[in-house]
C-alpha cells in the first residue's frame, strides 16, 4: 500500500516543523505541549524527524488558516532556518485552511501535513490484511477528496493500490472540456462506492462469525486502550499464560505508536477451567479521525459485541487519565455504554514507587488490577478478575441431561461452572452457571421449579 505522505527508508528522512493551537476558552484534555509531544511521537512513527515547534494560543480558529496571519508568517520563516521540509499541524485543517496555508508557504517541495493525514498515514503503514488494507484506503480518499487539487491528482492510481488494483485501469480517458481533476474527482467517488461495498460484505462476515461464536457460547472479552499502552504484549502474555494449545499469541508489541492495527483473537482458558476469546483491538488517540472510526466500524463493533473490556492503561504516563478519558470517548462515540469493565493498571514494573501510584489510580478506575504486561507480573491475577466479572452475567441453571444429550454436558464442562454433578438413571443432573446463550439452549433440560 502507498500513499501521498508515505515515508520509505530509502529515501531521505523528511524533517517535520509541528505547529499547535491552544483554545483559550476551551483547553482540550491534553495541554498543547503534551499534544505536540504526541504528536512528535506519530511523525517518529511515521519516518519523520522533529526539527522544532511552536504553538498560538487563540480565541477562535481563523476559518482561513486555523492560525492568525502574523503566526503563519512567523512559521514560514521559522520552517525556513530550519530547513524543515513539513508543516506538521497538530489539529485537522479543512480543505480551505489547507489550500490557504500551501498557497502561504509559495513552496511545492514544502508539504502542509495534518495529524489527521499522517495518522492515516501510519495506518497505511501498518495495515496488513486484506480488510485493514481496505478500511484504510476508504479513510484515505473520504479525507484526500475534498481537498484534491492540481497538485493531488491521479490519487487513485497511489493510495491502497487504487483504481489499477480494482480493475477499473486508471483514471481513464477525459471527455470533452473535462478536467484531469474532474476526472480524478469521479474516479475516487468511483472507488469510495466500491470500498465501502466490500466492507459491508466484511461486516456482514464479521457479523455471522459473531453469530457462529455466540452459538459457541464463548464469552468474549475485548482488549481496548491508548495506543502503546501494553495491549498486544497483555494478549502474548495471557496466552502465554492460559492458551488452551499453548504458545502466546504472536502479536507484534513494540514501542511505538499504533504498532499493530489487524485485530487479533486467542482462545485463554480461564482458573475456572472454561474458555473465552480474548481481541486485541486498534489502539485509541485523542483527536482520532472521524474518517478511521467509520472505515474501522466493522472491526471496532467487535466491542460492542463482546461480554467484558478489558481497559489497558499504561500507568506510567503523566497522562494517563486524560489518555483514559479519550478511551471513555471512543467507546461512548461507539455506543458502548454500561458494559463490564476491567482495568489492567500496565507497566507497573516501571515505576519507582509503584504502590502511590496504584492506590491512587485504584481511586479513579474500578475493577482494577495493577500489572506487568512485559514481566507477566499481576497477570494471573487480572485472568482470576475477568473470570470473576463474565460470571456476574451467567445464568443459574438446574438440568437433567439424558444420555443421548452427551454433548451438552461437554458444554457445560467447557463453558460454564458446575456446582454439583450427579449421575442418576435417568441421565446426568447438574445445577451451575452458564451463559445467556446456552442457558437458552439448556432450557428443554431444566428441572429447577419442578
Amino acid at each position: 500500500m502507498t500513499s501521498d505522505h508515505y515515508f520509505y527508508p530509502d529515501q531521505p528522512q523528511e524533517t517535520a516543523l509541528l505547529v499547535g493551537i491552544e483554545l483559550r476558552a476551551h483547553p482540550g484534555r491534553f495541554s498543547v505541549d503534551a499534544s505536540l509531544y504526541e504528536l512528535g511521537q506519530l511523525a517518529a512513527t511515521a519516518g519523520m524527524r522533529v526539527v522544532g515547534q511552536t504553538y498560538q494560543r487563540i480565541s477562535n480558529p481563523n476559518p482561513a488558516t486555523l492560525i492568525g496571519s502574523g503566526k503563519l508568517a512567523e512559521i514560514i520563516d521559522l520552517r525556513a532556518d530550519l530547513g524543515a521540509s513539513a508543516i506538521l499541524f497538530d489539529e485537522e485543517l479543512s480543505p480551505r485552511q489547507q489550500r490557504e496555508i500551501e498557497k502561504a508557504v509559495k513552496n511545492d517541495d514544502v508539504k502542509v501535513l495534518d495529524r489527521t493525514a499522517l495518522i492515516l498515514d501510519i495506518f497505511a503503514k501498518h495495515a496488513h490484511t486484506r480488510e485493514g488494507a481496505l478500511q484504510v484506503e476508504l479513510a484515505q480518499y473520504e479525507y484526500r477528496l475534498p481537498r484534491l487539487t492540481r497538485a493531488w491528482t491521479h490519487l487513485a492510481r497511489q493510495a491502497g493500490g487504487g483504481a489499477a488494483a480494482s480493475g477499473t485501469g486508471g483514471v481513464g480517458l477525459r471527455g470533452p472540456g473535462e478536467t484531469q481533476l474532474e476526472v480524478d474527482r469521479r474516479e475516487i467517488g468511483r472507488r469510495i462506492a466500491h470500498l465501502k461495498r466490500e466492507l459491508e460484505e466484511v461486516r456482514a462476515h464479521r457479523q455471522r462469525y459473531r453469530q457462529k461464536r455466540r452459538g459457541a457460547a464463548l464469552s468474549t472479552v475485548s482488549l481496548v486502550g491508548y495506543t502503546n499502552a501494553g495491549k498486544s504484549t497483555l494478549l502474548n502474555a495471557l496466552t502465554r499464560l492460559a492458551a488452551p494449545e499453548g504458545g502466546e499469541a504472536g502479536v507484534l508489541s513494540a514501542d511505538m505508536l499504533f504498532a499493530t492495527l489487524d485485530p487479533t483473537t486467542r482462545r485463554v482458558r480461564l482458573p475456572g477451567g472454561r474458555e473465552a476469546l480474548f481481541t486485541d483491538t486498534v489502539g485509541f488517540i485523542q483527536k482520532l479521525p472521524t474518517a478511521l472510526v467509520a472505515a474501522f466500524r466493522a472491526t471496532l463493533e467487535e466491542i460492542a459485541e463482546s461480554d467484558l473490556v478489558l481497559h489497558v492503561v499504561d500507568i506510567t504516563h503523566e497522562n494517563v487519565l486524560e489518555q483514559a478519558d479519550a478511551v471513555a470517548t471512543v467507546l461512548r462515540d461507539l455506543g458502548v455504554v454500561d458494559k463490564p469493565m476491567v482495568t489492567a493498571l500496565n507497566k507497573v514494573d516501571l515505576l519507582a514507587d509503584p504502590e502511590e501510584a496504584i492506590d491512587i489510580l485504584r481511586r479513579e478506575f474500578e475493577d482494577s488490577l495493577p500489572t506487568s504486561a512485559e514481566t507477566g507480573w499481576g497477570v494471573p491475577e487480572l485472568l482470576v478478575r475477568v473470570e470473576t466479572v463474565l460470571n456476574r452475567s451467567m445464568t443459574p441453571v438446574e438440568a437433567l441431561i439424558p444420555y443421548s444429550a452427551g454433548e451438552m454436558v461437554n458444554l457445560w464442562h467447557v463453558h460454564g461452572l458446575i456446582e454439583q454433578e450427579e449421575h442418576t438413571e435417568h441421565g446426568v443432573r447438574i445445577r451451575g452457571m452458564l451463559p445467556e446463550e446456552l442457558a437458552g439452549r439448556m432450557r428443554p433440560y431444566a428441572t429447577a421449579g419442578q
